[in-house]
């Protein structure tokens, strides 16, 4: 039995712990995940906790880590998972590619109890390549669903598969051209091997055994983009939407085969695209959970693309995107340190947040710190906030000699004033703000 089969026999117990949490009515749940519109990913060997992602839900957010040949650190890597946690991420990626990956993505499962996502076919790949001194693209079917497989086995919750990349979409894009051509990893590796192998994506020939492991270890299967656009100039060209329309037929066969599905998306979109991507990818996948990198919606924008991607993640999310990728200020320029993860998580957090408001989710939040604002109550603020740490260092770094304000208006503070004469029901006075 999988999670999905679970859902469209009746309700479960996990089921009505989601509807309580995101305070929906379980029965709705219970459709909305037997028919695909949400997903739950949960592998029982790792059993993280419950987190719901799709149609009717708080948008989530993933933060990717992971090492790079360049810098190898697992003890880094396991701190950011903890950073990025606290400040309020609902999954975690190992994206890994340096050092020994089995005993990384080990470690953090180990580590964490939010749901764990992997694209297995960069160890693929790297393994093939390290261990018979050959290149990425003398990689076997084998090898492939041979890393699927042990990344299952450890419990991975969700898998990044990039199904979409076929010989005909590569073909398609060598005629046409872009600025980028191919930026995904996962997608640039698929490319290359079906060019150098002149055969078609293991991966979507043998989607039915894609499934089979889905269905026999229970993860989430995450169709990955593999060519997205990796700048504005790129967005939603024929490459991006054929493969978009694809993914639509497999998200079809997974569900047919009670497998959990989501759809990954762009990438760079200008700001006036978002609402065409996700009514595309909503349409021709029926409903299935978008998973968006951002989006990002400028490319002149290096060290502050936490900030480009909040931008268009929240307008993505406000538009019906499920599930934001964070994105850090080091992206497109070095692997994210520590600081890197809390500043790209909270951003992300911050757009997630921004469309829940839009879709009437989580309002208390907001009013309790208005609230608190309205009556001087910086304790109260700090605790209903997204950093509370940083509004502390802020609002302590100049203190006002003013009692009980901020030191940007001091003793004319406008709440203050404000208050003291509703209070006190008297008629202002000149002589109080000069």
């Amino acid at each position: 039995m999988t999670l999905m089969k679970d859902a469209k026999a009746g309700l479960t117990e996990d089921l009505e712990k989601i509807a309580k949490m995101e305070g929906v009515d379980p029965e709705k749940l219970r459709r909305s995940v037997a028919e695909g519109r949400v997903v739950v990913p949960l592998n029982p060997i790792h059993a993280p906790r419950l987190v719901g992602i799709g149609s009717g839900l708080r948008v989530k957010i993933n933060v990717n880590i992971g090492t790079s040949p360049d810098h190898i650190d697992q003890e880094e890597e396991l701190e950011k998972t903890k950073i990025a946690i606290e400040f309020g991420a609902d999954t975690i990626m190992d994206l890994s590619i340096g050092g020994d990956i089995d005993q990384i993505r080990r470690a953090i499962l180990k580590t964490i109890d939010v749901p764990l996502g992997t694209v297995p076919i960069y160890q693929a790949g790297l393994e093939v390549a390290k261990t018979t001194n050959g290149a990425v693209v003398d990689m076997t079917e084998d090898h492939i669903f041979n890393a699927i497989e042990k990344h299952a086995k450890d419990g991975v919750d969700f898998m990044t598969v990039h199904c979409g990349v076929t010989k005909e979409s590569v073909e398609r894009l060598k005629r046409q051209g872009r600025v980028t051509d191919v930026v995904s990893r996962g997608g640039s590796f698929l490319m290359a091997w079906i060019l150098h192998n002149d055969k078609e994506n293991p991966l979507f020939a043998n989607f039915d055994h894609l499934l089979d492991l889905a269905r026999k270890y229970d993860f989430t299967l995450s169709l990955g983009d593999g060519f997205r656009p990796g700048c504005i100039a790129d967005a939603t060209d024929r490459p991006q939407i054929q493969e978009l329309i694809l993914l639509g037929e497999l998200v079809d066969r997974a569900r047919n085969a009670d497998v959990q599905v989501m759809v990954e998306g762009p990438g760079h979109i200008p700001l006036h695209q978002i609402q065409t991507n996700v009514q595309i990818q909503k349409t021709t996948c029926h409903d299935a959970p978008f998973y968006v990198l951002g989006p990002l919606v400028t490319d002149v924008a290096p060290g502050y693309d936490h900030i480009v991607g909040a931008i268009g993640g929240a307008l993505a999310a406000y538009y019906g995107a499920d599930f934001l990728c964070y994105v850090t200020p080091s992206e497109h320029l070095a692997l994210p340190t520590l600081d890197d993860v809390r500043e790209g998580t909270i951003a992300s957090k911050i757009a997630a947040h921004v469309a829940d408001i839009t879709h009437e989710i989580d309002l208390g939040q907001d009013l309790a710190v208005s609230k608190a604002r309205k009556n001087l109550d910086w304790e109260t603020q700090f605790k209903n906030v997204l950093d509370p740490d940083k509004a502390q260092r802020y609002r302590t770094r100049r203190m006002s000699t003013e009692d009980g304000v901020c030191s940007m208006c001091g003793r004319l503070c406008a709440i203050k004033m404000v208050k003291q004469y509703l209070d006190d029901d008297k008629p202002m006075r000149g002589k109080d703000t000069e």
